[in-house]
């Protein structure tokens, strides 16, 4: 057979989620109002950040980052996957599935090593609680932020580059819902090999990086909370964690049963149903996680409805 190199390639196939009419109009409507909770809960937990002087402190700033990053996130995958859950013709272009690759990688990028840095300055400001604000000014927050940004787009590209060097035999159809690795691997039939080996390594070494710097914040804010004599001290710092360990626990969770295993056809099908969890429920979730559990967020939102009210 003719072998493609993958700019010869115009368009790609997207399987999605199922080939049956009645469930992708049930999860047309499905996902829509997921995407629009998604985007009403993120862009409403930026502004509210913005607006609300109690909110203004460095695990805001990096929350609202956060808040950021989700809704890039939902937006680079959704609003493809609804159209073509009505389409005919289920079709993404080259450039298409190159930009969704590369922004892809690149936020999950950004999104875990800005959960290690919010793990940081939780055990700053838990740990060192009278050196926080001159440690944490904003000039060290917008470098810390800034990390992942640079080292997310830098990976991604070179990601990116490898995805390019895979070559297909006539073959155009993608086993998912967007442009992943494990199922462009899987139906390569050239070129894999380093891009198989550099995602796993890259993987590898970017989670495991990352997660040992929470863990071991965590492990600092555990002995720091054991060293409190206040009940009412441990109760508020165990409560400033818990929406970060809950959001760190799921993210990370369903990205290591995603990227840190060889692309098989089972393998491909599992992270379809997964990457549904982590491309469009994790977005949604990560605001009502933090504003359910946190104090602060709670009384600004109080106090935003209030003046709205007072508004009208």
């Amino acid at each position: 057979m003719e072998m493609l190199n993958f700019t010869d390639v115009t368009e790609f196939i997207l399987l999605g989620l199922t080939s049956q009419k009645e469930l992708q109009v049930l999860f047309f409507v499905i996902f829509l109002v997921v995407y629009i909770v998604t985007m009403v809960g993120n862009i409403g937990m930026i502004m509210l950040i913005k607006a609300s002087p109690q909110l203004n402190s460095p695990m805001y700033f990096f929350l609202g980052h956060l808040s950021f990053i989700d809704v890039l996130f939902s937006s680079n995958v959704t609003p493809k996957m609804l159209e073509n859950l009505l389409s005919k013709t289920k079709t993404i272009s080259y450039a298409g599935c190159l930009v969704q690759c590369f922004l892809f990688i690149a936020l999950v990028h950004v999104e875990i090593f800005i959960l290690a840095v919010m793990a940081f300055d939780r055990y700053m400001a838990i740990g060192n609680p009278l050196l926080y604000s001159s440690k944490m000014s904003r000039i060290v927050c917008i470098r810390l932020i800034s990390f992942p940004y640079v080292y997310g787009s830098l990976t991604s590209l070179a990601a990116t580059l490898w995805t390019y060097g895979l070559y297909f035999c006539g073959k155009i159809e993608i086993n998912h819902f967007y442009c992943a690795d494990p199922p462009l691997i899987k139906m390569a039939c050239a070129g894999t090999f380093v891009k198989e080996y550099t995602m796993l390594i890259l993987a590898g070494i970017n989670f495991t990086y990352s997660l040992i710097v929470v863990i071991l914040s965590y492990i600092f804010i555990l002995i720091a909370i054991l060293r409190m004599h206040s009940a009412e001290g441990r109760r508020k710092a165990f409560s400033t964690c818990g929406s970060h360990l809950t959001a760190v626990a799921i993210f990370y969770g369903t990205l290591i049963f995603m990227y840190l295993r060889r692309p098989t056809k089972e393998s491909v099908e599992q992270g379809k149903m997964v990457a549904v969890f982590y491309t469009t429920v994790i977005p949604m979730l990560n605001p009502m996680i933090y504003s359910l559990r946190n104090k602060d967020v709670k009384e600004a939102m109080d106090k935003a409805i209030s003046r709205a009210c007072l508004t009208k």
